[in-house]
């Protein structure tokens, strides 16, 4: 049988106040795509449908249509777990009509596998499904200590112990997946996975994932990657876009997995198209280097994070102008050039109160230069200052 593994969607999520609502749309039909391209008999998404527990109507809308879209041959069924973004509730409420679908949606933790029989091949899937595991959702104290460490150990006896239940049911003559919404120690982690447990409590270890699984899929961690352990493939299939600037330069990409009872996975990346890259300039010859980056038409489909090295701050007028020339600045950071702060033989109690306010306002922009209107109202408020006394 054929699965694809995806995870990490984070509908309804911006940038920066910028919707991306449009490129996930473009990816979810990228997605329908390369399920019928692929001839794919299960699709798993391990946790993060949405980017929070309330989301955006238009959000949720864009979900179930994509995924009416993507079963309505009944060819490929669906399976999805709920991740620490999402609202366990919320996300399965529409359970026993997604499952007349051929769509599963396990919001809570449970002990109970999911069985799928996949017609194409005649052979059965079974999933040993976790979702987001927090204490809260699996309800019970792990561990009565408020050491890190203690809860942390805790923390990855549990998960194994509830793996362990999930996978009672695998033997030979079925196709056996595991899959989460966790963080196993060792992932590489990006700035936008919030808020996420890195090195803390919630951090399990590669070896509670169960040894008897044939493929492990998570989520959690949007970087792609695979995670090395001797038992089984266990992989991050990674977020379809790029959530934050961290992410800059990363290709986005699905897991597709061949898998047979008793076999090993034999498993590669289809890479994704869909999505704005996220890039950034830096621009050390000051604005007339970005300009001519503009004129070049220079990653003119990108959200951008611009560092601009200048002598002077920049007016409203230059950054109204940087805006309007291309839609996708995110950030438009200013770098000024050191100023020599030492004066050889004069004394800072000689100079003239107006180049004293210079200097101090120099160093608290680290480096921009007041223009002659702030000059000008300074000295009018020290004036005021000086009359009231």
């Amino acid at each position: 049988m054929r699965i694809l593994h995806t995870a990490d969607w984070h509908l309804g999520r911006t940038l920066e106040g910028r919707s991306r609502l449009k490129e996930q749309e473009a990816f979810l039909k990228e997605l329908c795509e390369i399920v019928v391209a692929e001839k794919v008999d299960v699709v798993l998404m391990a946790g993060d449908v949405f980017d929070t527990v309330n989301p955006p109507a238009t959000a949720e809308q864009l979900f179930y249509e994509s995924m009416a879209e993507l079963t309505k041959d009944h060819k490929c069924q669906v399976v999805i777990i709920s991740g620490n973004h999402d609202s366990p509730e919320r996300l399965s409420a529409s359970g026993p009509l997604a499952k007349m679908h051929g769509i599963r949606i396990v919001g809570h933790p449970t002990i109970r596998p999911i069985e799928l029989e996949v017609e194409r091949t005649g052979e059965r899937l079974k999933i040993a499904g976790l979702p987001y595991p927090s204490e809260s959702r699996l309800k019970e104290l792990l561990s009565d200590s408020f050491d890190e460490a203690a809860l942390r150990d805790a923390y990855d006896v549990r998960i194994e112990k509830i793996f362990q239940e999930l996978c009672k049911g695998f033997d030979s003559s079925s196709v056996n997946v595991a899959m989460s919404h966790i963080y196993v120690a060792g992932g590489r982690e990006s700035e936008s996975e919030r808020p996420i447990q890195v090195g803390g409590a919630y951090t399990v270890t590669a070896n509670a994932l169960p040894p008897g699984a044939q493929y492990v899929a998570l989520g959690h961690l949007h970087r792609p990657q695979t995670i090395k352990r001797a038992e089984s493939v266990t992989r991050y299939s990674g977020s379809p876009l790029s959530y934050s600037f961290s992410e800059a330069g990363q290709t986005k990409s699905v897991t597709i997995v061949d898998l047979k009872p008793g076999s090993e996975p034999d498993w590669r990346e289809v890479y994704l198209s869909s999505g704005k890259p996220l890039v950034r300039w830096k621009a050390e010859e000051g604005l007339s280097q970005v300009h001519r980056w503009l004129e070049e038409k220079k990653d003119s489909n990108a959200w951008i994070d611009l560092e601009v090295h200048l002598q002077d701050t920049l007016s409203m007028e230059e950054i109204h102008k940087l805006r309007n020339a291309h839609e996708g600045f995110i950030h438009i950071r200013p770098v000024f050039e050191e100023i020599d702060s030492a004066i050889e033989g004069v004394r800072m109690s000689e100079l003239p109160i107006d180049e004293l306010f210079s200097r101090f306002y120099k160093r608290q922009t680290n480096g921009g230069t007041p223009d002659d209107e702030t000059v000008k109202l300074f000295m009018e408020l020290i004036g005021e200052n000086e009359g009231g006394a």
